[in-house]
C-alpha cells in the first residue's frame, strides 16, 4: 500500500494499487466473486479491470471443474514485484522525509 493509499485513510485508491489487489487475490487462482470483495471493487469495475489484465498478460482465465478461474502469470509476478519494491521505496523515503523534517520522532 503506498503513502497515502485508501487503507487507513479517506483516499481513493489508484489504478496501479487496484491491479496490485486484483493480481494478490489471484495468486492461486481464484472466482471473479472471491476477486471482487478481496480487492473491494464492485463487479463492473472487476470486469473493466479483468479485461484489461487479461490483454497485457499480467492474469490468464482458465477452466477448473466446470468453473472460470483467473490466475496470476509470470509476467503478473514481475508487476507485483516491482510494485511491491517501489511501495517500500516511497515508504522508506516517506520516512526518511518525516525524519529530516521533525527529528525528534
Amino acid at each position: 500500500m503506498l503513502p497515502g493509499s485508501s487503507k487507513g485513510s479517506d483516499k481513493r485508491r489508484g489504478r496501479i494499487e487496484i491491479v496490485a489487489e486484483i493480481l494478490e487475490a489471484t495468486r492461486k487462482g481464484a472466482q471473479k466473486t472471491q476477486i471482487m470483495y478481496q480487492a473491494g471493487l464492485s463487479f463492473s469495475q472487476l470486469t473493466y479491470y479483468i479485461d484489461i489484465l487479461l490483454k497485457s498478460g499480467l492474469i490468464q482465465k482458465f477452466e477448473k471443474e466446470r468453473r472460470v478461474l483467473y490466475k496470476i502469470t509470470s509476467k503478473g509476478v514481475q508487476f507485483l514485484k516491482c510494485y511491491k519494491e517501489l511501495e517500500r521505496f516511497l515508504i522508506k523515503e516517506s520516512e526518511d522525509a518525516i525524519v529530516s523534517i521533525n527529528p525528534q520522532l
